[in-house]
C-alpha cells in the first residue's frame, strides 16, 4: 500500500538515453542521469520521460536529495500507482515464497519483499514466526509506502502479530513498531528445522542473516567430522549448522560478546554438547593474527565479514581488508581442507571478488579448486539487469 498522492504526479526527463535499460527492468535512476532536479518532497509520485520527444515511460517514486532520484514502480506509465497497483504487488511477492514452499523445508523466517526484485522498490518485509520487521531504503521510501497499511495486510493474509518499521534517511536509522506489541525479547524460529532466535530491535539487519540460509545448509553437508572456524560468527549461524552437521568441534569468533553468548545459546538449543563449541571474543583479524602466528589449522574455514564497501570510495580499502582476511584464513585451513569466502558488498561484484581471492590464495603460497559459487536464495530476488542487486558472494575453495 502507498500513501494517498493529491497532487499531480512530477515529470522527470532523462538527460540521456537509458530507455532500453529501464524497459528491461532497472528500477534506478541517478540524479546526474535527469535534465532537472524539480523541488518536491521526497516520496512524491513521478512520471519519467525519455531524453528526447518527452515520451512516458515509467512511473515510480522521487526523492530529490539522493543520489538515486527516481525509483520506478512500472514500465507501464499508463498505470496509476494506487492502493490496489500495491496490493497486486505484495500478492505476486507473497505467491514467489508459496512457490518456494518454506513450509515443506521447516522455515519460518524468510523475506517476503525484496524490494525491487519484488517490483517494490525501496521496500524490504522479513518475517520471523509470527513477526515481521519492514525496513525502507531512504526518505522516498519511507513516505512513498503506508507502513501500517501494509502491517495490516501482513496481519490479514499472514496473521502476523506485530509489525516493526526500520527506516533509513539522512538523520540517520530509526525503528519503531507500526503494528501489534513489540517483541522485547528474541524471537523463536526454525531454519531448514534448525532452531534460532532473533532479536528484532536491536539485532543486526532485520535481526538475521536471512540470505546466508542456502550456504548455512551447504556447510552442514560438509561440515562432518571436520574442525571448524567461523570468523565473523556473529549468532553463531554456520556454526550451528556445521554442528548439527557432524562437526567434530567449532570454533566461532565474532567481536560482540551478546552475539557469542547468543551463538552458545543456539548451539544449547540444537541438542549439541557445549563441549564442542568455542568462541572467540575480540577482533576477527587480530584473532586471525594470532592463529597464523601460532600455525593453528581448520579442516573447514567460514569468513564472513560485514561489508567492506558501503560505497565505491570505499573500494580500494575493501580490497585490501579481504585480500588480508582470505590471506589468514588460507594460511588456517589444513592441506585438503575448505575455505568458504563471502562478500555482501554490492560494490565488489562477482569478478573482482574472484580476483580478489585468486590474489589472496596465492599470497598465502597455496593453490586452491573452485567447488562452487553460491549467492543469495529464492526468496531475495534481484531484477536480472540490475547485478549490483545480487550483491551476495559465497565462494567455497578446496585448498592443497
Amino acid at each position: 500500500m502507498i500513501k494517498p498522492s493529491n497532487t499531480p504526479p512530477i515529470e522527470l526527463q532523462l538527460s540521456r538515453d537509458l530507455v532500453k535499460t529501464i524497459k528491461r527492468g532497472h528500477a534506478w535512476v541517478y540524479a546526474d542521469a535527469l535534465r532537472r532536479l524539480p523541488k518536491a518532497s521526497p516520496g512524491s509520485q513521478a512520471v519519467l520521460l525519455d531524453n528526447r520527444g518527452g515520451r512516458k515511460i515509467a512511473r515510480g517514486y522521487y526523492e530529490p536529495a539522493s543520489p538515486i532520484a527516481f525509483r520506478a514502480c512500472t514500465t507501464q506509465p499508463e498505470d496509476k500507482l494506487t492502493h490496489s497497483w500495491a496490493e497486486k504487488q505484495l500478492e505476486q511477492a507473497l505467491a514467489l515464497r508459496k512457490l518456494i514452499g518454506f513450509e515443506e523445508q521447516q522455515t519460518t523466517a524468510y523475506r517476503l519483499f525484496n524490494g525491487e526484485g519484488d517490483g517494490l522498490p525501496g521496500l524490504v518485509c522479513d518475517i520471523y514466526a509470527g513477526h515481521a520487521v519492514l525496513a525502507t531504503d531512504g526518505e522516498g521510501a519511507n513516505q512513498f509506502w503506508d507502513a501500517p497499511a501494509i502491517a495490516r495486510w501482513l496481519n490479514q493474509r499472514l496473521g502476523i502479530e506485530s509489525v516493526l518499521l526500520k527506516s533509513r534517511s539522512t538523520q540517520g536509522k530509526s525503528i519503531s513498531p507500526v503494528f501489534g506489541s513489540t517483541p522485547e525479547e528474541p524471537v523463536d524460529f526454525t531454519e531448514n528445522g534448525v532452531k534460532f532466535s532473533a532479536d528484532l530491535l536491536h539485532g543486526q539487519k532485520t535481526g538475521f542473516y536471512l540470505d546466508q540460509r542456502d550456504n548455512r545448509h551447504r556447510i552442514r553437508q560438509l561440515a562432518r567430522g571436520k574442525r571448524v572456524l567461523n570468523v565473523f560468527g556473529y549468532t553463531g549461524g554456520f556454526s550451528v549448522y556445521a554442528g548439527l552437521g557432524g562437526a567434530a568441534e567449532v570454533t566461532t569468533a565474532d567481536q560482540a560478546q551478546p552475539a557469542l553468548e547468543a551463538a552458545e545459546a543456539h548451539w544449547v538449543q540444537n541438542g549439541m554438547d557445549p563441549a564442542q563449541h568455542h568462541t572467540a571474543p575480540g577482533d576477527a583479524f587480530e584473532f586471525l593474527k594470532t592463529a597464523v602466528k601460532q600455525n593453528q589449522q581448520w579442516d573447514l574455514v567460514i569468513l564472513d565479514p560485514p561489508s567492506f564497501a558501503p560505497s565505491e570510495a570505499a573500494l580500494p580499502q575493501a580490497k585490501q581488508a579481504y585480500t588480508r582476511l582470505i590471506e589468514m584464513g588460507a594460511k588456517l585451513t589444513s592441506s585438503g581442507g575448505l575455505l568458504a569466502a563471502a562478500s555482501c558488498s554490492s560494490h565488489v561484484d562477482r569478478a573482482m571478488f574472484l580476483q580478489i581471492i585468486e590474489q589472496s590464495i596465492s599470497q598465502a603460497r597455496r593453490k586452491a579448486t573452485l567447488l562452487g559459487f553460491h549467492g543469495q536464495p529464492a526468496d531475495h530476488p534481484a531484477p536480472l539487469v540490475m547485478s549490483e542487486l545480487s550483491y551476495l558472494k559465497f565462494v567455497l575453495l578446496r585448498l592443497d
